[in-house]
C-alpha cells in the first residue's frame, strides 16, 4: 500500500499581478492554480537541493 501524505493548509498573501500570471500559467499547462503553485514550489525546492529530485516526482509531473 502506498504511503499516504497529509497536506497542510495556510493562507498566502500574493499581489494581484503575480496571481494573474500564475493563473494564466496554470491554465496554459492545464493545472489548477493551487497545482501550479505546488509545482513551482516543488521545482524551486529541487533546484536548490532542499528536496530530493526523486522525492514527489510522480505527483507533479
Amino acid at each position: 500500500m502506498a504511503k499516504e501524505t497529509k497536506n497542510k493548509s495556510f493562507v498566502l498573501r500574493i499581489d494581484a499581478q503575480t496571481m494573474d500570471a500564475i493563473e494564466k500559467w496554470a491554465a496554459d499547462e492545464f493545472r489548477s492554480t493551487n497545482g501550479q503553485i505546488l509545482y513551482i514550489l516543488d521545482q524551486a525546492l529541487k533546484k536548490s537541493g532542499r528536496i530530493s529530485k526523486k522525492n514527489k516526482g510522480a505527483e507533479t509531473e
